[in-house]
């Protein structure tokens, strides 16, 4: 038996297939729809009878290409491209929850996945528990009702790099017929691989680290066959459709995932360290870091901790801002996942439409701040932050 390639290879050599002109590198298919070369043809492809791309709604050489790809790495067997990374979560939802159902999720959740979960799906009859991210294998089955029908978490958890136990998880919720729906975009397939460890879907917001650039919007919701096929019939009507363009940008990209997370988490890793040195500095969150609560559970599951670091500072949310306003080198965003480092006070802006009680129940304090670490030299980021610490 042949050895299987790895992640690197895959990730550069998997997608789109190569057309009749032998082209090297990928190209882009800018168009809405596609012709037949007869009306029987087109007939037989629209009953399915036919394999064949009809209209860009549906599917495109482009984003079936970065379908494959992703497939590829996160070891699914189908999936969709989607416009952004909450057009994905949302179809990851949607599709396969209806009115009278249950939904469980982590307290530890995206702004915006949060108002879905609360906002959104309640208007169709579906109701939600909330589930601390640390809770034992005991509480999360306590949650668990007769008509439970998901379990949704994210992990590493934005911004405040909560890991969820995958394995502790899927077996809860294969013993009791319950989706495991998990956001992937903090680790990338690189770094872990939630479908390996039991979950159903995956999630990514393709939009961070798979583009790595910042220039493109993007999701992904990746699956088994079955799964998609009701997330697929979703889509194709409801039309959150990516972009050939942005499909075209995003395989590209993640042609140079591993290399670009390898220096991100050693940038990071050396960042969370120094930043425990600073003054001023309360406490320091990174997966990696041997005082992160899940430490052990991290190590476990992850190859390695991420690109993504949060702290607090002393003094409230205005030594927080302060301290990002000294920043020079480091862009004051909301966005993460780039190539430059980004400084967010997440309480005020990501995570800004959930009360103060919700968000200090997942740690996000008036003082924290997340730092996205980019791939500059590191002592350059750490002489920033470094100024920006000399005032509190």
């Amino acid at each position: 038996m042949k050895n299987q390639p790895k992640f690197e290879t895959k990730a550069i050599r998997s997608g789109a297939k190569q057309s009749e002109f032998r082209e090297h590198s990928t190209p882009i298919f800018p168009t809405s729809s596609f012709t037949f070369p007869n009306a029987q043809l087109m007939e037989a492809t629209f009953d399915g009878r036919e394999n064949g791309i009809i209209y860009s709604r549906y599917s495109n050489p482009n984003t079936d290409g970065l379908i494959a790809k992703m497939c590829e790495l996160e070891n699914a067997e189908e999936g969709i491209a989607t416009a952004s990374g909450m057009a994905a979560v949302f179809a990851s939802c949607a599709p396969l929850l209806k009115n009278g159902d249950h939904l469980i999720a982590s307290k530890a959740l995206f702004g915006s996945t949060f108002q879905i979960i609360t906002a959104i799906l309640p208007q169709w009859g579906i109701t939600y528990t909330f589930v601390d991210p640390q809770a034992t294998r005991e509480t999360w089955q306590q949650a668990i009702q007769t008509n439970t029908k998901m379990i949704m978490v994210e992990t590493p958890s934005n911004p405040g790099l909560a890991i969820m136990d995958l394995r502790m998880l899927s077996q809860l919720a294969k013993k009791n017929n319950i989706i495991l729906n998990v956001d992937n975009c903090f680790a990338t397939p690189y770094l872990q691989k939630p479908l390996d460890l039991g979950a159903d879907i995956v999630v990514h917001s393709a939009t961070k680290w798979l583009d790595g650039q910042g220039r493109v919007l993007g999701g992904l919701v990746l699956s088994d066959s079955k799964t998609m096929e009701k997330i697929k019939f979703f889509s194709k009507h409801t039309g959150p459709a990516m972009s050939p363009f942005n499909a075209w940008i995003l395989e590209k990209s993640i042609e140079t995932l591993a290399v670009r997370m390898e220096k991100h988490c050693q940038n990071a890793s050396h960042l969370a360290d120094y930043l425990t040195t600073l003054p001023g500095i309360l406490r320091v969150l990174y997966p990696f870091q041997s005082n992160h609560p899940q430490h052990e559970l991290a190590k476990n599951q992850m190859k390695l901790g991420g690109g993504i670091i949060a702290f607090e500072v002393e003094g409230g949310k205005k030594k927080a801002m302060e301290f990002i306003n000294q920043t020079r080198l480091c862009s004051i965003s909301a966005n993460l996942g780039d190539t430059r480092t980004i400084i967010t006070h997440p309480a005020s802006t990501t995570h800004s439409k959930l009360t103060e009680e919700e968000r200090l129940a997942v740690g996000i304090t008036p003082s924290l701040i997340r730092i996205s670490v980019g791939l500059e030299h590191i002592e350059d980021i750490k002489s920033d932050l470094s100024s920006a610490a000399s005032i509190i």
